[in-house]
């Protein structure tokens, strides 16, 4: 099927040449888009500049309706979104359905958030001044989002963007651009005004260079890696354009000697293979306290050994495929490497078939010196390492230039906060493997990004701040 892009309204790139979308768990094509550059981006940056006036000035009640209708859209199709996403990035249609609704939660709660916008008033030194501080929008907001959740990371930047005023260009992945031109006809039955959300589909290098330097564009708002972050962070100095960061990550899983085994197993498993490992905040290092270190070991390859690979489509799947062939080099050459220097396979390890599916794998007896507890694997890969005290957890878990997400398991509240006390991660995981949420804030510390999205906090990046002193003589 032959997809377009939105620009104002309209439908956009009939003619352009296509890029192909295929399902990574057949290697089929299902789906075209158009292979746009600066010229339709140019395009969109006008519409979302032109549409800003206007809805700049509605009230908040009206960008809320806006929203909440857009919502019960989302929800009321969300077989077809979660088909389309399965599709084209292999995610199992179940862990599909999810994002739908993890999607919508982000909209409807900056509908409701959009009416929380609240100004200052400060108390003034003199009787004939007053002083106050107003809230107004960034004005053009630039998207740019990632393969491995293609809608919850639209919903997650465009949701606040839109309750505080902002209009958007969206500029999703090459590998999964599918659900997100689905978004936009929705957000053509909600009746947004055109040119208030736009997608541009196309070369990073023409549409994402075109953001930058346009001037119109007042806030990127991107999730990717570290590396592009960076290149990101340099492009935005020539005009001083607002960042959102939210980058790599290379999350902990810490397993003290007084947790309950059996959640810990549950929340490792939750959290390590949901979409086969390529997720930002997903169990990278797993530190396991020696006391517990072979119950863990053992409960732990035993759930691992029962779960199934296949296509996405199957709801019987578990775990589907990387999303291309570089993917599973990387994977292979992890495992490859930790063999080598001395780690065992308990289970999994190896490619299956000639696609891109690779075993569900669990490697104990690792150390600090082998890639994977250097490097994000990205992958269905959990690599186990021992330690004695929780002191040498803390400095393991820390040993890394990523701080997005970290977990740990203990029952005991005053061990449990004096460690996440020491961990240099925005999120955290207390004997929980899943804790995003649209009410909290997700982000990183160090190379992990800028800023956050979700909660209230989510809203601020997309305000700003104005202080306004009125004279009363």
């Amino acid at each position: 099927m032959d997809y377009v892009m939105n620009i104002n309204g309209e439908k956009v790139g009939e003619t352009l040449p296509k890029m192909e979308v295929r399902n990574p768990a057949t290697n089929e094509v299902v789906g075209t888009v158009p292979n746009g550059g600066a010229e339709e981006a140019q395009l969109a940056i006008k519409a979302a500049y032109h549409s800003f006036t206007t809805w700049s000035q509605t009230t908040a009640y009206e960008r809320a309706h806006y929203l909440k209708t857009l919502n019960d859209l989302l929800l009321s199709n969300k077989e077809e979104l979660a088909e389309i996403m399965t599709l084209e990035m292999g995610k199992p249609i179940s862990q599909s359905l999810g994002e739908v609704v993890y999607a919508a939660s982000f909209i409807e709660w900056y509908a409701e958030e959009a009416k929380r916008v609240y100004g200052e008033t400060i108390p003034s030194h003199l009787i004939n001044k007053r002083m106050q501080i107003w809230k107004k929008p960034v004005g053009v907001v630039a998207a740019i989002t990632p393969w491995n959740f293609p809608l919850a990371m639209i919903t997650r930047k465009v949701a606040p963007a839109i309750a505080a005023g902002c209009t958007v260009i969206i500029k999703p992945s090459k590998e999964s651009p599918l659900s997100a031109v689905k978004f936009m006809e929705l957000v053509d039955k909600a009746n947004f005004p055109k040119g208030v959300i736009n997608l541009v589909t196309g070369s990073s290098q023409e549409i994402v260079g075109e953001m930058m330097k346009n001037e119109k564009v007042r806030k990127i708002t991107f999730t990717g890696s570290t590396e592009v972050g960076k290149i990101l962070i340099k492009q935005s100095a020539e005009q001083v354009k607002r960042l959102s960061l939210e980058l790599g990550g290379h999350a902990p899983f810490i397993i003290l000697d007084d947790a309950n085994i059996d959640r810990a197993v549950d929340g490792v498993v939750a959290s390590k293979f949901r979409n086969a490992g390529q997720t930002c905040v997903c169990a990278n290092r797993i530190y396991v306290q020696a006391g517990v270190y072979e119950e863990f070991v053992e409960k732990f390859s035993e759930q691992v050994k029962k779960l199934i690979v296949g296509d996405g489509m199957e709801k019987s799947t578990d775990i589907g495929p990387l999303i291309n062939k570089e993917a599973l080099i990387k994977v292979s050459d992890h495992v490859d490497d930790a063999r080598e220097k001395g780690a065992t396979v308990v289970t999994g390890g190896k490619q299956i078939g000639e696609g891109v599916f690779y075993e569900p794998t669990v490697i104990r007896d690792v150390n600090r010196s082998m890639v994977i507890m250097q490097e994000e694997t990205f992958g269905p890969v959990a690599p186990i390492q021992k330690v004695e005290t929780e002191e040498e957890a803390i400095e393991l878990a820390n040993s890394t230039e990523y701080g997005l997400a970290a977990y740990i398991f203990t029952e005991n509240v005053a061990r449990g906060t004096k460690v996440i006390e020491q961990l240099d991660f925005g999120i955290v995981g207390w004997n929980d493997g899943m804790p995003s949420a649209a009410q909290a804030p997700f982000g990183g510390m160090k190379e992990s990004g800028i800023g956050r999205e979700g909660g209230h906090e989510g809203m601020d990046a997309f305000l700003e701040t104005q202080y306004v002193s009125i004279g009363m003589d």
